[in-house]
């Protein structure tokens, strides 16, 4: 029998009840329904180091080394991030910051991002597409924008319309 592929899917939210993480779980459910095997690398689980730029953390810091050995097993990669100020999250661009071609090189690559604000988060997919491709990852040219519920509205994220270059999502 041949072993399932594994996508692991990364939210770029530290928030409790976050819409970001809510919507890779929506991405996984979809990978497991296709017959991949899924994992969710919580960031807060890895207590990431601040990346200084040298490389020496590589050797040594548990949870960098249990991260970057989980994403080089994955064949698949799904990546969510907040909007913040016209970006992705700091959280994940330092995660992503701290890995190298072994983790991304020659791997699929979603994005998914939630924003409040009117571009849908296109420009921090815009940006994770970017890092995408300089690790050299096939990143999708489909990529999801989750738009913010109002206030008091429910947080349940389910994919409602496929189409274009992108797909959007609305929290019920």
């Amino acid at each position: 029998m041949t072993p399932r592929l594994l996508v692991v899917g990364v939210p770029g939210s530290l928030r409790e009840g976050s819409r970001t993480r809510a919507a890779v779980e929506v991405a996984l459910r979809g990978a497991e329904a296709a017959g991949a095997e899924t994992r969710l690398a919580d960031l807060r689980e890895y207590d990431l180091p601040l990346c200084d730029g040298t490389g020496e953390l590589a050797r040594y810091h548990a949870g960098l080394l249990e991260l970057r050995k989980l994403l080089t097993r994955a064949r698949g990669v799904v990546l969510g991030t907040p909007e913040y100020h016209g970006g992705p999250s700091g959280v994940l661009k330092n995660a992503l910051d701290l890995m190298g071609f072994p983790e991304f090189e020659g791997k699929v690559l979603g994005l998914l991002a939630v924003s409040e604000g009117p571009g849908g988060g296109r420009h921090a997919l815009d940006a994770l597409a970017h890092v995408g491709q300089a690790l050299h990852a096939w990143v999708l040219p489909a990529r999801v924008a989750v738009l913010t519920p109002n206030p008091g509205a429910d947080n349940d994220v389910r994919p409602i319309e496929r189409g274009g270059a992108s797909g959007h999502a609305r929290p019920s």
